[in-house]
C-alpha cells in the first residue's frame, strides 16, 4: 500500500465537532483518469466519546474554496463504530471527482475526544 502524505485529507485529526478535513486535495487535470485507480480509506484512530454520530462524506468540487461542493459518498457511523481503531471504509474513489477532493465530517452530540485519518491511497490492509 502506497501512503503519501500528499494525499492524506486528514491525518489523526480531532472530531468533536462539524469540520472540513484540515487538508484539499488537488487532483489536477487528471482527476477524471483516478476514479477506480485508488482507494479512499477512512480510520478512527482515537476512540470517540460524546458524540451520537459522525457522518462521513467525500466531497468534490471545481474550485478550491468547496463554495458548489458535491457529495460523492458519505457514510454515517454510530458511536458504537467509533469506540476502536479501526478502519471504517475502504472503497474505489467514486466516479464523478473533479478537481479538488476533501473530507467533511457532521458530528452529532458533543464530542470530547475522537480522531480520524483520510486518505487516497493505491492499495488498502483491512487488518
Amino acid at each position: 500500500m502506497l501512503l503519501d502524505q500528499n494525499a492524506m485529507m486528514s491525518d489523526k485529526q480531532a472530531v468533536a465537532a462539524t469540520a472540513a478535513s484540515e487538508n484539499i486535495l488537488d487532483l489536477g487535470a487528471a482527476s477524471n483518469a483516478v476514479p477506480g485507480a485508488l482507494f479512499a480509506v477512512c480510520r478512527t484512530d482515537e476512540a470517540f466519546s460524546g458524540v451520537t454520530q459522525v457522518k462521513v462524506s467525500l466531497q468534490t468540487d471545481d474550485t478550491a474554496d468547496f463554495s458548489a461542493a458535491q457529495e460523492l459518498m458519505a457514510v454515517t457511523f454510530a458511536l458504537a463504530d467509533l469506540q476502536s481503531v479501526k478502519n471504517l471504509f475502504a472503497v474505489v474513489l467514486p466516479n464523478g471527482a473533479k478537481r479538488f477532493l476533501r473530507a467533511y465530517y457532521t458530528v452529532s452530540g458533543s464530542g470530547t475526544a475522537g480522531k480520524l485519518s483520510c486518505f487516497l491511497t493505491d492499495g488498502v490492509d483491512m487488518h
